[in-house]
């Protein structure tokens, strides 16, 4: 059992990061392109409305991670009856909510003007009511067609089915969208690809779906217990969906009021580059979910504590070096892209309170990945809402005086002085039932091995002066060298790095 876990997740991994390489480098292509051809004004027009459709998402409440795990126990059991019920428990779900996506889309379209900066440049040819739209009918529609269906292969662990569809799918948005903004400069057209892919997506995943379970339909009513079971997880759900969406959207929707689209591209500029790593580690996560929501059924905690760490250790390792890299890179990265215009540019301040972010937040991420795989939704369900009201106090308050870096600082502090200590309560007394001081210690001395690394990267690298993309690979290659190394020396006589050892040869042993 704990082989077939360890496989599915590692295919996962594998189609998943080739994927989310692919969605990285494509929209990069597109976002240089949108700021050479368009003009910086449509990044940040794009920027707000995913925010507010996010926003609007909180309608989903969490169906989809109640869906999942409420998958678990029937598949284990090739219980079909019940997975058939479930199916069409949450195809009703899915309708409703994307019709009250609509409807609450519709009804706040007159506060749209006002969630953007009277200084801001708004392209003259768009009109922000029909741009508005678009984006609300191909959110809705994602609701609409077969959506349900999807939670058969993330259920069953066949999250690479996903992966090779929307390789498919996105490789003719890119390319459609890629083609409007060279010869036709309607951001209109650039939208409807977005929703034609949509639709798309949505339809080949559902193929997919039925060719690999024929056997399992929407069909028949689940019994009012099981509803009730249900709807307690998604009621559950609702404070970390909104906790997630605040924490998210927040930051952009408050730029955009406060400083204006402009500001709110340069900000989304670094923001890509940082949630482009970001993706890659999701994918991870998502990988791994159901096998440790399997391992949580069916081992002894203290066996899932003894996981924990070890992918506590693994994250923590991979993590380091990324901020490491981005501490480097990204500013001179940023320089050659933008092409050599520092107006459009942050601070190197800033930099660093978007790695801080990025640290604590993945670290974060594997904290919610147990809660999440363990189902203990109810438990948790007051931490995200308070630690979203704190990142919007902190938001509206520290940007008054510090502008962006102020929003940068906010997050960061809601989420590694709020979020991060409540949830490892949770964890600790709800699903392994132990003490915490261990674990907060080994986050602690990561952190610190961390900041050790991104020192002596950062000094190293800045006795070496920028001359475009050689030197750029040159830094990469050290910094890469470096926080390794930095790493081994603190970190290699932890037992945790000899087990991680030991699973990757055991994997490598596999493949060969």
């Amino acid at each position: 059992m704990e082989q077939s876990r360890t496989k599915n997740a590692t295919r996962n991994i594998v189609f998943g990061m080739f994927l989310k390489v692919y969605q990285i480098l494509l929209p990069f292509i597109m976002r240089t392109a949108m700021i050479y051809v368009m003009g910086v004004e449509y990044l940040g027009l794009n920027s707000l409305f995913t925010s507010i459709l996010l926003v609007l998402n909180l309608a989903e409440l969490g169906v989809d991670s109640a869906m999942v795990f409420s998958m678990y126990k029937p598949i284990a059991e090739n219980n079909k009856d019940e997975i058939n019920k479930l199916l069409n428990l949450y195809k009703i779900y899915y309708r409703i909510i994307g019709a009250v996506i609509g409807v609450a889309g519709i009804a706040i379209m007159p506060l749209i003007p006002s969630l953007i900066s009277k200084d801001s440049i708004i392209p003259p040819d768009v009109d922000l009511y029909v741009v508005y739209i678009l984006n609300l009918i191909s959110t809705v529609l994602s609701y609409w067609l077969f959506a349900y269906l999807s939670s058969l292969l993330y259920a069953h662990q066949r999250n690479d089915i996903i992966s090779k569809v929307r390789l498919i799918t996105f490789s003719f948005q890119y390319i459609t969208q890629f083609a409007v903004i060279l010869f036709t400069k309607s951001y209109y057209l650039y939208l409807i690809a977005a929703i034609v892919t949509q639709v798309l997506s949505n339809i080949l995943i559902a193929v997919y779906s039925k060719r690999l379970y024929p056997y399992y339909k929407a069909e028949g009513k689940m019994e009012k217990v099981k509803v009730k079971e249900i709807n307690g997880r998604i009621k559950d759900l609702f404070t970390s969906r909104l906790g997630m969406v605040v924490v998210t959207s927040a930051d952009s929707i408050v730029i955009s009021a406060f400083l204006g689209l402009t500001v709110l591209a340069i900000y989304n500029n670094y923001y890509y580059i940082l949630s482009a790593v970001v993706g890659v580690l999701t994918v991870i996560f998502r990988s791994v979910t159901a096998g440790i929501g399997n391992s949580i059924a069916t081992e002894s905690k203290e066996k899932n504590y003894n996981d924990l760490k070890k992918f506590t250790f693994i994250i923590a390792w991979v993590v380091c070096v990324c901020s490491c890299c981005l501490l480097t890179l990204i500013q001179p990265f940023m320089y050659i892209w933008i092409g050599g215009d520092s107006s459009l540019m942050l601070d190197f301040s800033a930099v660093i309170c978007f790695v801080l972010y990025f640290f604590v937040e993945q670290i974060n991420q594997v904290l919610h990945t147990y809660k999440d795989a363990s189902g203990i939704w109810h438990e948790d369900r007051f931490r995200p809402l308070v630690t979203a009201i704190a990142n919007v106090v902190l938001n509206i308050v520290l940007i008054q005086f510090f502008g962006i870096y102020g929003v940068l600082f906010a997050t960061f502090i809601s989420t590694a002085f709020v979020g991060m200590p409540w949830i490892i309560h949770n964890l600790f007394t709800t699903l392994f039932k132990r003490g915490r001081k261990e674990y907060v210690f080994n986050i602690l001395l990561y952190s610190v091995v961390t900041v050790i690394a991104g020192t002596v990267c950062v000094l190293v690298c800045n006795l070496i002066p920028d001359n475009g993309f050689l030197t750029l690979a040159i830094k990469l290659i050290i910094t890469g060298v470096l926080s390794n190394i930095v790493l081994f020396i603190f970190l290699f006589k932890k037992k945790e790095f000899t087990d991680t050892k030991e699973l990757v040869f055991r994997i490598l042993k596999r493949r060969m």
